[in-house]
This record gives structure tokens, sequence and C-alpha cells, in this order.
């Protein structure tokens, strides 16, 4: 198996030097604080300008209207891999991406971006992302021996925040369909000879129409292509509701990376399963046994959103040619991967079974 070291961090554009010995020192997720590994020196946050997180206005922003203090310039390059928006500092114009350790070379160019106006910090320690790691890979059996080993060999996990919109909104839904109520009718058949009475589900169908209406909170929608979707949505929930103020304090350490989908395409996103909740309400709505929607009409309004960043623990690998990852959420420890299979296990797995019935087809046949 061959390991895929990270790089360096090298998208973070905050640094802080050590009072004491001046090497730099990084976020500690188990003390809150800033701490050096060099010499063990300990720092507070610098919280004196944070603002708490807020709600902005999302028609303005489209109109590109937003306030200066909610901007900012960065330079950026995508990963030509993955898509991944990676971040550099000014004295910098190579790294590697963060998610799949491809060399990326920055541009000469800066970006006008919204900047994140809250986060959720590292909760978890690096070690504590490991062990986590560890007891998910326990439970993969048709994983290779040499995948289990990556983990219990204690390699250097990266710690990246993550940039996210959400979205909130107040729905306003009306509807046509039809409702439906199940009965049921008995008639006589007969079959080999014999009469059987059997019953027989009918629906009645009447018109329906009515207007249901939702105030969406918090609608989270990952802004970075880097990472596929099915591992965000595995990685849920986060508890939004401990979000701290922007301060790059949090960042020392780790990784940033700045959003690929734009705040319209995010919001399009957003929309999609705020729709899919209205037609669950409007079918609840309906009642009855069954219920069909023709048509829905919803009206949005007092549209706001968020970018905030949000923490996890990262590693990656490659196995005969391939690579792989692995996710924690650096708040809870909920681990999501990709994996590959062992194939003299699964082969293994399909004998055995085969044996087993095999057996059980013996005992049967003789007890007959």
């Amino acid at each position: 198996m061959e390991l895929e070291t990270p790089a360096p961090s090298a998208t973070e554009e905050h640094r802080f030097p050590c009072t004491t010995c001046g090497a730099d020192m990084r976020f500690d997720p188990a003390k809150g604080l800033l701490s050096c590994d060099h010499c063990g020196a300990q720092m507070a946050l610098d919280t004196g300008d944070a603002t708490p997180p807020r709600e902005l206005d999302f028609k303005t922003a489209l109109a590109a209207q937003l306030p200066a203090q909610a901007m900012e310039d960065t330079r950026t390059a995508r990963c030509p891999n993955c898509g991944a928006e990676v971040e550099f500092d000014a004295d910098l114009h190579a790294t590697e991406c963060p998610f799949c350790a491809t060399p990326v070379v920055t541009d000469t160019g800066q970006h006008r971006q919204i900047k994140p106006h809250g986060l959720l910090p590292f909760a978890l320690t690096e070690e504590q992302a490991r062990d986590a790691m560890v007891d998910w890979l326990g439970q993969l059996w048709f994983a290779p021996n040499g995948l289990k080993d990556y983990a219990r060999k204690g390699r250097k996990l990266s710690g990246v925040y993550l940039p996210y919109w959400t979205f909130d909104a107040q729905t306003r839904t009306s509807y046509r369909g039809e409702r439906g109520d199940d009965y049921y009718t008995s008639r006589t058949v007969v079959r080999n000879g014999k009469r059987q009475t059997i019953r027989q589900r009918r629906t009645r169908w009447r018109a329906a129409s009515g207007r249901v209406s939702r105030f969406f909170d918090d609608v989270l929608v990952l802004a970075s292509r880097a990472l596929p979707r099915k591992f965000s949505e595995g990685l849920e929930p986060w508890d939004l509701s401990e979000l701290e103020p922007y301060i790059p304090d949090y960042l020392a350490g780790f990784r940033a990376t700045a959003y690929s989908v734009e705040l319209e395409e995010g919001y399009e996103d957003a929309r999609a399963y705020m729709d899919r909740l209205i037609l669950r309400d409007v079918k609840f709505d309906i009642g009855g046994d069954r219920q069909r929607v023709h048509d829905m009409h919803t009206a949005v309004s007092d549209v706001t959103f968020k970018h905030i960043l949000l923490p996890i623990w990262m590693a990656a690998y490659k196995y005969r040619g391939k690579s792989y990852r692995f996710v924690v959420n650096g708040r809870t420890g909920r681990v999501q991967g990709e994996r590959p299979y062992s194939a003299w296990k699964i082969a293994f797995a399909v004998i055995c079974g085969l044996i087993v019935a095999g057996v059980i087809g013996y005992f049967v046949a003789m007890n007959q």
C-alpha cells in the first residue's frame, strides 16, 4: 500500500508565532487555546473584534451590493483533479491539494469572495479522530488487512475547514391534488374446486386543494466540489446552534478551502431540498391513505444566508494504484470513506455460506 502524505499546511492565511520561541502556534481543540508544540506555551484566542454569525440578505448579495466588510480578497487556484479551491499565502505560489494531493500552482490574480461569518471549531483532536476512524475500519470485514494496518500505524490526519452555505427562507405553497381513501370489497372465487372469499383493496378519490407554509432555518449546502455529496451528507448532523464568530485564530494549524459552489448555485440546491419537504407537507395536508399532487405553487420570501466553515479530519491513501479517502466529522467523530474490497475475504465468505447452506440442506433432507 502506498501512503499519500498530505502537504504541510500551505493554504492558511494566518500564522501565530509563539511569543516564547517563535514557532507557529496552533488551535488546540482539547483546550480551546492556541498552543505551541515546540515549547508548550499557550495563548488565549483573540476574540476582541469578533461579531456573532449573522444572516445576510440573499438578493443584496446577488446584486453585488453587500457591504465591504462582508467581502474579502483571496488568492486561490482550482485543483485540476478534484475541483477544490485552494487558498494561498501571499508569498506562496505552489502547493498540494489537501483533498487529493495533486500539485496546484496559483495564478497571479485575486478573487473577491464573501468572507466566512461563522464556523464550528474543531472539538476532536487528531488522536480522537484517528480512534474514530480505526473503530469504523474495524467494522469493515471485507476490507483488505493492509487498509486496517494503515490506520493502526497512526499516520497523520489533516484538519480541514470546509465551506458551506446556510439558507433561511419563508415559504407559502398552494396546491391542487386528490385524496385517496382505501376501502375493501369481498368476492367469492372457485380455486381447485374450492370456494374462497378474497378481499380486494380499492381507492375512492376526491379532489383536494389547500395551502401550507413552512419556515426553513439553516438549510445546509456544501460549497465545495472536492468532497463527494455522499460523504458530506454522511457526516451530518452538525450542531449549527454552536456556531462561533469567525476569527483567524481557529484556523491556526489547520487548512481552509474557499468555496467553489457560488451562492446562486448553492441556493438552487437548497431549494431542491425545500421542495422535497414542501411536497411531504402537502401530502400530509391532503391526508387520506393515498395522495396525488397535480401542481404546487410556492412563494419564497425573506431569503437570507451565511457563509460558514465546518471542520473535518481527513486521511488519504493509495491501494493498488487507486486513491481512497477517509473523512471524520471534527465535532462528532462520525466517519465516512471510500474503501477497497478484499477478493479473498469475499471468496472465503461465499465458500463458507455454501458450506453452511449445504449442511442445512443435508439435515433437512435427512429429516423428511
